[in-house]
């Protein structure tokens, strides 16, 4: 079993958020997986869903604690699931580095000053586990206004395409590995949208 984790804040004020790209890539890809509203439960402080991505079992994750305590939840939900640690990960998180709607897969890394990384990474004790980078763009100053800021209409929709283009590669991760996803879904700096 894969743990797919979309990181995020609970509560509507934080509802499409940019710091949430997680959790609204974790909804595109229930979408997908046909997995629909009554087939969430609440548990180990998250919100989850689990369905199949080609032969493998996935467990589709919303963590419930806020973003800084994301890798509580991780570490409740991997230990009760028994899962094999680092490599049954998919962590899917917002990037100011990357311009918006962009996407950059990595195999491993640190936590490049996101504090939801940085939790996860504390709590399971390692940097190796793959995450799916979505771009919000760069704040221009105001970091803390911008990744809780909402998208203008412009930016909106070039994010319901990225996150239907990263339910797309988690499925291509799961399914051909991640080195294939990383040729067919990393966007460069100065590719066009």
């Amino acid at each position: 079993m894969k743990m797919i984790v979309g990181l995020g804040n609970p509560g509507r004020e934080y509802e499409h958020t940019r710091h949430n790209v997680g959790f609204d890539v974790i909804s595109a890809l229930a979408e997908k997986l046909g997995i629909g509203a009554g087939m969430w439960k609440a548990e180990h402080r998250a919100h989850t869903a689990r369905g199949m991505i080609g032969t493998e079992k996935v467990i589709l994750v919303k963590p419930q604690t806020f973003m800084n305590l994301s890798g509580e939840a991780v570490r409740e939900l991997n230990d009760y699931y028994k899962l094999d640690g680092v490599s049954d990960i998919i962590v899917i998180s917002d990037d100011v580095a990357l311009p918006t709607g962009h996407i950059r897969i990595r195999t491993k890394g640190s936590a490049g000053g996101h504090n939801g990384l940085k939790n996860i990474i504390l709590h399971m004790g390692s940097e190796e586990f793959a995450r799916v980078r979505v771009g919000v763009g760069e704040s221009g100053g105001d970091m803390v206004g911008h990744v809780l800021g909402h998208f203008s209409s412009e930016d909106s929709k070039l994010m319901n395409e990225a996150y239907k283009n990263a339910a797309d590669a988690i499925c291509c991760m799961i399914e051909n590995g991640t080195d294939i996803a990383m040729s067919r879904f990393n966007t460069r700096k100065n590719d066009e949208h």
